[in-house]
């Protein structure tokens, strides 16, 4: 699944690329005939995304919502596009420019409302402008739900997917099964500002590269060598900064990488307990050591 950082491209694209263009629409798949209907020449005004979730305005005030999920697909065409796919959901074409949606979890046009009652479920998300950093912490940080498994979760920070995370709390040398409520200030705000700065470099340039990650090694199946991690996908290999094995675990069902040597695991440093002095026969035992009397 595309994580914030390739969706916020795609929107800047779009906005530069396809807004202001008049396009005739048609869902060749079958299964968004009327949405495609009601945008079939009009406008396209503007293009924003939030975290996974790209919305786009066309004239008329009519919404349209994609999320593309572990599926879905855009293509691009400047000028003679293809034969659209048996799974092309949604075509948008105009004598310039042409887009062929696939696959996508969600294709819809939204009310006003809906798109309201929407982005208020969403979490914050680290790159938009209007993110707020407060809101921000007081969703993530709360419960007993690990730091890492509470990172995917889209209402409490939206736009980060697996890589994100991996690198984001390894930057951050933040223990990954940590409880999310027992996440202090300084450890949100350094957290908060890894995952602003990864999601904003990669969403510029394309690929995720983490600063101090090795080179990827030749022929290694399935990896371009433009992305470079320092503990996703590198299960058994050296830590970069300390050198222990990165290790590699199942929580929830996802692949969570992290170098316990120098993250940890789960260890969250707690303010010790200070005992309260004892009564004893109605005197007041001295935590220093001396005797005084009880009132």
């Amino acid at each position: 699944m595309p994580e914030g950082n390739i969706i916020h491209r795609v929107a800047r694209v779009h906005g530069r690329w396809l807004a202001g263009r008049r396009f005739m629409a048609d869902s060749p798949q079958g299964r968004f005939t009327e949405g495609a209907r009601a945008l079939s020449g009009r406008v396209l005004q503007r293009v924003e995304a939030h975290g996974k979730h790209l919305f786009y305005g066309f004239e008329g005030g009519v919404r349209w919502h994609v999320h593309l999920g572990l599926f879905g697909n855009i293509r691009h065409f400047r000028s003679g596009a293809p034969v659209p796919s048996e799974a092309c959901r949604l075509r948008l074409s105009s004598p310039h420019a042409t887009l062929h949606l696939s696959g996508p979890q969600a294709c819809e046009l939204l009310t006003p409302e809906d798109e309201a009652t929407l982005r208020e479920r969403l979490g914050e998300d680290p790159l938009r402008p209007d993110a707020s950093v407060e809101r921000a912490r007081e969703l993530l940080c709360r419960g007993r739900q690990p730091l890492a498994q509470a990172l995917l979760d889209q209402e409490r920070l939206s736009g980060v997917g697996n890589i994100l995370r991996a690198e984001g709390l390894f930057l951050a040398r933040l223990p990954p099964l940590m409880p999310a409520g027992a996440l202090d200030e300084e450890g949100f705000a350094r957290l908060w500002e890894v995952l602003r700065r990864l999601l904003a470099d990669a969403s510029r340039d394309g690929h995720i590269v983490t600063p101090g990650a090795p080179p990827v090694p030749e022929g290694v199946p399935g990896r371009k060598r433009a992305e470079r991690f320092c503990v996703y996908g590198r299960a058994g290999l050296p830590c970069p900064r300390c050198g222990a094995k990165v290790r590699r675990q199942e929580l929830a069902a996802r692949g969570l990488f992290f170098c316990a040597g120098c993250q940890g695991v789960d260890a969250v440093l707690r303010p010790r307990r200070v005992k309260k002095p004892a009564k004893r026969q109605g005197r007041l035992l001295d935590p220093a050591g001396g005797v005084t009397m009880g009132e």
